[in-house]
């Protein structure tokens, strides 16, 4: 079993959902409390042991390059002015050298061909995804529990957490293998389905946006075919890789939070919020002010 030391980051969106605060700054970068959102995907993946990071971009994405590149001019000032408390906090955020890779997704041909992308850097090692859109607030990193899960037992691990059955329909779920205790923390799998009617689902599992796959996947997505909305899909490519390889759902703990959309951006300002070091007391209060109407 290789470890996994290296992880994909598919920003080469154009954040449609969030326009037209996405019109120039990519929607990685927007602010949640007092970092870029991407930050906080980072972050989590660094508590897993991550060592290197592969961003796939695309035009216009040039300020996610600057975000992690040294600022030079920053750090002089704040140091002449005696701040070197947020000096402190800016360098502790700044990755070390070589350890973050950025290529380019010149078409939108869809999140299996943006991971594809990634390919010569990936190699021949087991990799994981995690797409930018979702934060995820846990005690334990969501990944870094994906990692104790494959260290158990290794092949491919996806995050689900459970829903409202009545919103099963609105997501991509897992099909667990026959006889599998679904309330476990980690389900073997046999399949997924996408936005399935609630009478025909196979479980209420929601897909989350965090994977751990083998590198066999990327010969498969060369010539994956394109699926649904015409692009060619991380999942399609997955299914395959099922009928050679294990699978394992792992049921994190934790809530995540969609900033792909603007109700699950705004939700997931208020949730850092509240639970900040600095402003958590504050952001409280004015929750419940509002809350009040």
């Amino acid at each position: 079993m290789k470890p996994v030391t290296k992880a994909v980051l598919p920003v080469a969106g154009f954040g449609t959902r969030v326009l037209p605060a996405t019109k120039t700054v990519p929607k990685e970068m927007l602010t949640v409390v007092d970092r870029p959102a991407l930050q906080y995907v980072v972050d989590e993946a660094i508590e897993a042991g991550i060592e290197h990071f592969v961003f796939v971009t695309a035009r216009g994405k040039i300020a996610i390059e600057d975000y992690f590149d040294t600022a030079y001019e920053l750090e002089d000032a704040l140091e002449r002015k005696g701040k070197t408390d947020i000096l402190d906090r800016l360098k502790s955020k700044q990755p070390r050298e070589g350890t973050m890779s950025f290529v380019r997704q010149q078409q939108a041909k869809g999140l299996g061909h943006a991971v594809w992308c990634a390919r010569d850097i990936i190699g021949d090692e087991p990799f994981a995804v995690l797409l930018p859109d979702v934060l995820i607030q846990s005690e334990h990193s969501c990944l870094a529990q994906m990692m104790d899960a494959y260290h158990e037992v290794g092949g491919n691990i996806i995050a689900v957490d459970p829903v409202p059955d009545e919103r099963v329909s609105s997501y991509g779920v897992i099909k667990p293998k026959a006889g599998a205790d679904k309330s476990q923390k980690l389900i073997p799998m046999d399949g997924m389905v996408e936005k399935p009617p609630v009478a025909e689902a196979p479980s209420n599992l929601k897909i989350t946006g965090r994977y751990i796959l083998q590198p066999e996947l990327m010969s498969l997505l060369k010539d994956q075919a394109a699926g649904a909305g015409g692009e060619i899909q991380l999942t399609d490519a997955m299914a395959r890789l099922m009928q050679e390889q294990d699978f394992h759902a792992v049921r994190y703990d934790g809530q995540d939070y969609d900033c792909g959309s603007k109700l699950g951006y705004f939700e997931a300002v208020m949730a850092f919020a509240r639970d900040h070091a600095d402003i958590g007391a504050g952001a409280r209060e004015m929750i419940q002010r509002f809350a009040k109407g």
